[in-house]
């Protein structure tokens, strides 16, 4: 049976965003897993980036309760390609990158990353790295053939079939990233809380930092998944950090999500820091000549003057890693990027010492809780003091779940009147009772609003969730966060 990728999206809800495919459990039978993995593979040999001579396709996962079946269908398609499907088992999602890059092969990762645990994504790296936006049209163009006496009425296996043997080799050389590069003694003094939920990189966590020197608590270990976003924290990951803080027993508290690429860091006192302040400060730490980060970051990362070049782009690791990659072809030295989610990638290689940490151009959580904690030891200030450093600019986010794409839509169109002065009048008649007069109206993704106050609106849909977000910028956090909830309450109505 021939099935077209498009087709499949439409038919199954299981459709592409960034970097991959996302949708609910129930939705990503194995038949719709194994008919995506194929279509990527086949686009890669499309492309010319891989023949069927045998070679390996590194694929991990989180611990998502779907994710053993959906990575067990992935492995199967890889197999019934010709290709040899290395099981990396349960391992962050820059451990698979890093895997694929190292071995020249591609690198597929199951995980939904920070969504609830009802859903699951599969997310794609070529053999070059993360596949971009140009990719992601390429692969769903595909049509695929699959076996019909492979799957049941279901969509599933009948009968079920089985994961290759787990190879531990890609969490290990992960680990070894980062104690080959640092000294053991990096983090000597250093008190950290580790918070790790339902982390798949909870352990290596725990590991990398010990090795390095650090003393380290494991804190709220889960059997059960837990959605931490790095960017919408939780209710109840403020408290539990603000309670573990209030031992005075931690210099910062650190956890990651569920597939380990975007990092949590709090302060001495428990308080979480954005994740584009991380970014700012790891981009410090590494002593980055060109920033590349999405438009709705912190306006921080201009204000200080630390940095010779700022390249703003549209949301989403893939517009980030074109940006640096476009930065390095114009000379930069050191070119990193970063999103307001905290997710760091480092395009360029780092020697110090006659070491060096290669290139790994995805979101990693590691090499930011590295860096904030080695550039507060080295400078001698808490968390607290050091991100007190950047000028005053306080950022916040929210989103309203389980809101169709089609009414996220409907909102921006609001603000689409046929002319600038038009548009702007429509947008103070919603939010002027808000923050006041606007100054001017970007669109390079979504609608971001900056007002004369110095204040910030960002509305636009998430780009791999039923999510409509709201970033907001203003001079404290607790301002950022009641305009957050004020425009989130209009918007809704």
């Amino acid at each position: 049976m021939k099935v077209s990728l498009q087709e499949l999206m439409a038919r199954s809800g299981v459709a592409f965003g960034t970097s991959g495919a996302r949708g609910l459990a129930t939705a990503m039978t194995d038949s719709v897993c194994y008919a995506y993995t194929r279509g990527f593979l086949q686009y890669l040999e499309a492309s010319g980036e891989l023949t069927r001579a045998g070679e390996g396709v590194a694929v991990g996962g989180d611990f998502r309760p779907s994710t053993d079946r959906v990575l067990t269908a992935v492995c199967r398609a890889a197999t019934d390609l010709g290709y040899r499907a290395v099981n990396c088992g349960k391992v962050p999602s820059p451990a698979v990158a890093l895997f694929g890059l190292e071995n020249k092969v591609p690198a597929i990762m199951v995980t939904g990353s920070h969504i609830p645990a009802d859903r699951n994504g599969i997310k794609f790296n070529k053999v070059t790295g993360e596949v971009l936006k140009e990719d992601e049209r390429g692969m769903s163009r595909h049509i695929v053939e699959l076996d019909d006496t492979l799957f049941g009425a279901d969509g599933n296996f009948a009968p079920p079939v089985a994961a290759p043997d787990i190879s531990p080799v890609a969490g290990e050389n992960y680990v070894r990233r980062y104690l080959n590069f640092f000294a053991p003694d990096a983090l000597q003094g250093v008190r950290v809380g580790v918070y790790q939920h339902s982390a798949v990189g909870r352990d290596v966590l725990v590991k990398i930092l010990s090795h390095l020197g650090a003393e380290v608590t494991p804190l709220g270990r889960s059997d059960q998944f837990i959605p931490v976003d790095t960017e919408a924290i939780r209710p109840e990951d403020v408290q539990l950090a603000a309670a573990w803080a209030a031992t005075g027993k931690y210099d910062a508290i650190i956890s990651a999500d569920g597939d380990s690429d975007r990092p949590l860091v709090s302060d001495e006192r428990g308080n979480w820091l954005r994740g584009d302040v991380a970014g700012i400060l790891c981009a410090k730490f590494l002593d980055a000549d060109s920033i590349s980060t999405p438009v709705s970051c912190n306006t921080a990362v201009e204000k200080c003057g630390w940095f010779k070049e700022i390249r703003r782009t549209r949301i989403g690791s893939p517009f980030v890693i074109a940006s640096m990659l476009q930065a390095t072809a114009a000379g930069a030295k050191r070119a990193v990027g970063y999103e307001a989610n905290g997710g760091f990638l480092l395009n360029s290689d780092l020697v110090t010492g006659g070491k060096t940490l290669r290139a790994l151009p995805t979101r990693d959580a590691v090499i930011v809780l590295l860096g904030i904690l080695l550039l507060a030891k080295a400078q001698h200030k808490t968390i607290s003091a050091l991100a007190a450093t950047l000028p005053a600019r306080f950022t916040a986010s929210d989103r309203l779940k389980n809101f169709a794409t089609e009414k996220s839509l409907a909102i921006l169109a609001r603000f689409s009147c046929g002319s600038e002065p038009a548009d702007k009048a429509a947008v103070e008649t919603l939010f002027g009772s808000i923050c006041g007069s606007v100054v001017s109206l970007n669109r390079t993704d979504g609608l971001r609003i900056t007002f004369a106050n110095g204040e910030v609106i960002h509305l636009r849909p998430s780009g791999n969730a039923p999510e409509f977000r709201c970033y907001t910028e203003a001079a404290t956090a607790g301002r950022a966060r009641e305009i957050a909830s004020q425009v989130l309450t209009l918007v809704a109505r």
